[in-house]
């Protein structure tokens, strides 16, 4: 059975718990899910995966984490190239430019955003969310 690795930073909890959602998702489409916080792997694990999801919250100025998931991604981008990455994040403010800033630079980098663009929500995941987290998890199947 196919796996796919579901990698996120989370501070409050609300992309913990769209991580989670979103590897229901995959397992609904068939596949395995690893879920699991960029504080206990290393970048480097996600080389072999050809498709895999990726998780942050806006922080600060609409930014990525930087104690963690600034460097993570960093890394990533220097192995990108031909992979298929679902981007997700819960945010408290502003519009959502931290996610359509990732996309670009996941794209600069050559990788397929799956599903065209990142899930976004604001705080804890509503029903909307759910519902495209699990979108986004059989769309990584």
């Amino acid at each position: 059975m196919k796996e796919i690795m579901v990698a996120y930073w989370s501070g409050t909890g609300n992309t913990a718990a769209m991580a989670a959602i979103l590897g229901k998702g995959i397992q609904d489409g068939g596949a395995t899910a690893k879920v699991v916080s960029v504080e206990d792997i290393k970048a480097d694990d996600l080389k072999d995966y050809p498709v895999f999801a990726l998780g942050c919250p806006s922080m600060g100025n609409e930014t990525l984490e930087e104690t963690y998931m600034e460097d993570f991604v960093t890394e990533v981008e220097s192995f990108a190239s031909g992979k298929k990455i679902g981007l997700f994040g819960s945010y408290g403010w502003g519009d959502g430019q931290w996610m359509r800033d990732w996309e670009e630079r996941m794209k600069a980098a050559g990788a397929e955003i799956v599903g065209g663009e990142g899930v976004i929500c604001m705080e804890a995941p509503d029903d909307e969310a759910i519902a495209a987290c699990e979108k986004l998890g059989s769309q990584l199947v």
